[in-house]
């Protein structure tokens, strides 16, 4: 009987793929979906033929030349592969895969969810209704937002998600604008009647909302930085559901706390799990919308995304090319 591949998965997944993961592989379960150490981690790379990391391990050069010769695949649960040093990993002869596609729809959702939020204030409303608190009535001038209708939305990386934001968007009466690293095809932009801008600089100048909808690279780190946030209007608004290292969030929060930037929605932070105070008490006075990374978190995107890891692993084991590889081309 052919051996199954010993495969570590480093956190808690959905019930159906953790039964089908246990039926295929040799599989060892994160039960107690406590992140796991450094040191198991290495244990993890030592003894592991495949590593099932999430977005919230570090798997970076280090870790992977502690791998043994038997690990030859790191099937991440992920849709980004910023938290994986894949150049180290190609070069050490482990393939990379991701889930890419997946969580688009779900992705988009939440970005369109926080371009309402922001504006209309809908967090400040609700927390009107908590228990401890007693509402007044309707009064005519009374928690007054932003009409996003007719507002020049502004963004930045026309990927699949930001396709998919900017379909969500130009529903609701949203003028689109983007910059991107290519141009998109023609019919995507008359269909969306998008404008392109390759000047970002020029883009954030003019926009009412901005929309962060990049992968995290090398290239997008702090890409929105501290002289590109100020380039904002006083009554602009920014959503970032991307990576929160795309965005100079210690700049972010000093321009929101100085009424220079009207507002944030942000499901991404730059240190997470850790959240900075001065974001939380922003949030308390209404200035932001905050999540806690919660953007692709649907029961069937998460489901989709084991399926996907279950066939890069299965193809790559059958002694196929896996269909998501992360190649040098996508750093």
């Amino acid at each position: 009987m052919k051996k199954k591949p010993h495969v570590i998965v480093t956190r808690r997944l959905p019930d159906a793929v953790e039964t089908r993961m246990r039926e295929l592989f040799d599989t060892r379960l994160n039960i107690d979906d406590r992140p796991m150490s450094r040191a198991e981690l290495v244990e993890a790379v030592k003894t592991a033929d495949v590593l099932v990391p999430t977005v919230t391990d570090r798997i970076d050069a280090t870790l992977i030349t502690e791998a043994g010769p038997q690990l030859r695949l790191i099937a991440s649960f992920s849709n980004g592969f910023d938290h994986i040093d894949v150049e180290t990993a190609l070069a050490r002869g482990i393939v990379v895969t991701n889930t890419p596609g997946v969580l688009t729809q779900d992705t988009a959702d939440m970005t369109m969810a926080l371009i309402l939020a922001v504006p209309r204030r809908l967090v400040e409303g609700a927390h009107v209704l908590d228990v401890d608190r007693d509402w007044a009535g309707w009064t005519p001038t009374w928690m007054l937002g932003r009409r996003i209708s007719g507002k020049r939305l502004g963004i930045v990386g026309m990927g699949r998600i930001g396709e998919a934001v900017a379909r969500r968007a130009k529903a609701f009466g949203l003028s689109i604008h983007y910059h991107n690293r290519h141009r998109v095809a023609p019919e995507v932009e008359e269909a969306l009647e998008a404008t392109y801008w390759d000047s970002l600089d020029q883009m954030l100048a003019r926009m009412d909302i901005i929309s962060v909808n990049c992968p995290r690279t090398p290239g997008t780190y702090h890409l929105l930085s501290e002289r590109r946030l100020k380039l904002m209007r006083p009554e602009a608004y920014l959503v970032n559901t991307s990576r929160g290292e795309v965005i100079d969030e210690a700049a972010l929060t000093r321009l929101l706390e100085a009424d220079a930037i009207a507002g944030a929605g942000l499901d991404v932070f730059e240190h997470e799990p850790s959240v900075s105070p001065k974001l939380l008490r922003l949030a308390a006075k209404g200035k932001v919308v905050l999540l806690p990374h919660m953007g692709s978190a649907t029961i069937e995107g998460r489901i989709e995304m084991g399926e996907k890891v279950l066939i890069n692993i299965r193809a790559f084991f059958d002694g196929h090319k896996p269909p998501d590889r992360v190649l040098p081309s996508m750093l």
